[in-house]
């Protein structure tokens, strides 16, 4: 008899998700979506196995379960369906924001066990109809394991990340997970829009570089989505902005200084720091990739 897994929300990281596990091992992949031409065109498409309509139906059945909604909504669906899991059942998400999800998931009974997750990889796109089955091919994918987390279900979440092609498991904890995402994710992001919302952007169209374009690529962003990434992560964004904040003012002044050796001195700094980011990256082979 084949283990069931539950994919809620069918979006691009959940279509992904689904798309990435066909024929792992003798699972059955479920949909589920609020959507019904989400749940036909998944299903038309070989995306999951079979949908369902009523998550509480897919949630009775399934051994491991797949969260891939916008972070509000994961926090409701938990709290909504916290009696309806399959006593011994996986839980985990997708999820940019760690720490507020562990937390909702406190409210899981004993019976079923919760492993935040986050494979680290996206596109600037929405919707099934951008899901790949590569999407997360040489990504990392970050676990926050604690005590209660049971050794049989970390590794099956390895051998998950494994099928869907990511480069390495990373284990962490909520916090650091946070912090990371809010430096090389969510900043980046504030300043795509922060460079978008300079009076200049449209009088300038027409004249912009490949680094103006890689710079503001992320800008056209989810809006709900980033709201809720945003404000969910407050504490460590704000502190990675701030130390931005700084290092601009440092440029500014310098640049305003006329002392043009300084200003050498700070360039060949940051671009040596670089150079060493590459030389790694290249030596470990794995990376965060899209969004």
């Amino acid at each position: 008899m084949s283990r069931q897994i539950a994919v809620i929300g069918l979006g691009l990281i959940g279509g992904s998700i689904a798309m990435g596990l066909k024929e792992f091992e003798d699972f059955k992949r479920v949909g589920v979506d609020v959507s019904q031409p989400t749940l036909r065109y998944a299903l038309e498409q070989g995306i999951v196995d079979q949908v369902c309509e009523d998550p509480r139906e897919a949630l009775a059945q399934a051994d491991l379960v797949f969260l891939c909604m916008h972070p509000r909504g994961i926090q409701e669906f938990l709290s909504e369906h916290r009696d309806h899991f399959r006593p011994g059942s996986l839980v985990t998400d997708v999820c940019g924001v760690k720490g507020a999800i562990v937390d909702a998931a406190r409210t899981l009974p004993s019976s079923v066990s919760f492993l935040g997750g986050h494979p680290m990889a996206g596109t600037e796109f929405s919707g099934i109809q951008h899901a790949l089955p590569n999407m997360f091919q040489g990504a990392h994918y970050i676990l926050t394991p604690d005590e209660g987390t049971q050794p049989e279900h970390l590794a099956l979440m390895e051998r998950v990340a494994r099928h869907l092609g990511c480069a390495d498991v990373v284990c962490t904890t909520p916090e650091q997970h946070d912090a990371i995402i809010a430096y090389t994710s969510q900043m980046m992001h504030i300043i795509a829009v922060s460079v978008c919302d300079d009076p200049s952007l449209f009088a300038y169209q027409g004249f912009e570089g490949d680094s103006f374009r890689g710079c503001t690529r992320v800008a056209a962003l989810d809006v709900p989505l980033w709201t809720q990434l945003f404000s969910l992560n407050a504490p460590a964004l704000t502190q990675a902005l701030e130390t931005l904040e700084d290092n601009l003012r440092l440029y500014r002044q310098v640049i305003q200084s006329g002392d043009t050796r300084q200003l050498a001195d700070k360039l060949a700094f940051s671009a040596a720091r670089k150079r060493k980011m590459n030389q790694l990256e290249a030596e470990r082979g794995a990376t965060g990739r899209g969004a």
